[in-house]
């Protein structure tokens, strides 16, 4: 098993894993922790295999909104077909982020790409957090954000190809709303991070709407910087899986008139706090 960096700051990707071998299992874990974004390259697996793999992490957390792959209702569809404009997940995100416990992390399974295009970016919120100064870190400490999955998923927004598609569904049940620390602490390996995204977070709790705002949107543009980026180039086959506690991530939506296909799983997470 070779695990080869993808920047200096966030992601790798693995080279003759498979992870249906549980013997693999506590490297391929221990690569996770550290980089927060793995990729495992070239992997011929069964949607039972994706599963098996995901609850040696933990337990999975059915997605409610996505559409599922047929016969596995705990396994998500990602899909844009070759006719249709909007790629699911386009914005800057942290899946999960509007439950109460969001979840661990999302693994992610290439079944049909595109001959180009179609990469995924990811964000070190650890990295993000610190380049900021000292001032700004005191304080956003002691801060709780609000994020909603109302706005993305729920009546309001039905009027997306997403959701006209059948791609998304069961918008009566988008009433999630959840209070998060601004600032948190990775509840594995305790480094601090920033826990806010584009999509999701709607407002800081105790701030005006344009302190909010304000803040908000510093952060989010702060955060977009390339040096706290990595760029997963997928393969057909491949797994790749990230860290919602420690990440964003977005779909990159340059692939019209080609198929993509993958399928998600998610895994259970725990509270998180700024301790």
């Amino acid at each position: 098993m070779d695990i080869r960096p993808l920047t200096g700051g966030l992601g790798a990707e693995i080279i003759g894993a498979d992870i249906r071998d549980p013997t693999q299992f506590g490297d391929i874990r221990a690569a996770f922790s550290k980089h927060s974004v793995i990729v495992v390259r070239d992997q011929q697996i069964s949607p039972d295999d994706h599963l098996e793999f995901a609850r040696r992490f933990g337990p999975i957390n059915v997605n409610r909104f996505f559409k599922p792959v047929d016969g596995y209702p705990e396994i998500a569809m990602v899909l844009k077909e070759k006719d249709q404009k909007e790629a699911v997940g386009e914005g800057w995100h942290t899946d999960h982020s509007y439950d109460q416990e969001p979840a661990m992390g999302s693994i992610l399974h290439a079944i049909e790409m595109p001959p180009y295009g179609g990469d995924t970016l990811f964000v070190s919120m650890g990295a993000a957090y610190d380049a900021l100064s000292e001032p700004l870190r005191q304080f956003l400490h002691g801060l709780t954000a609000i994020h909603s999955s109302r706005h993305v998923f729920g009546t309001t927004a039905q009027d997306s190809e997403a959701a006209q598609s059948g791609r998304l569904n069961n918008a009566e049940n988008a009433t999630q709303d959840a209070h998060h620390p601004v600032v948190i602490s990775h509840p594995l390996s305790g480094r601090r991070g920033l826990f806010v995204n584009p999509v999701f977070t709607t407002h800081i709790e105790g701030l005006s709407k344009a302190e909010s705002d304000a803040i908000l949107n510093m952060l989010f543009e702060h955060c977009k910087q390339p040096e706290f980026q990595c760029r997963v180039r997928w393969r057909a086959g491949d797994i790749t899986m990230w860290d919602n506690r420690a990440t964003w991530h977005k779909a990159i939506n340059d692939y019209h008139g080609f198929r993509r296909l993958m399928h998600r799983v998610t895994v259970d997470g725990s509270a998180i706090s700024s301790h």
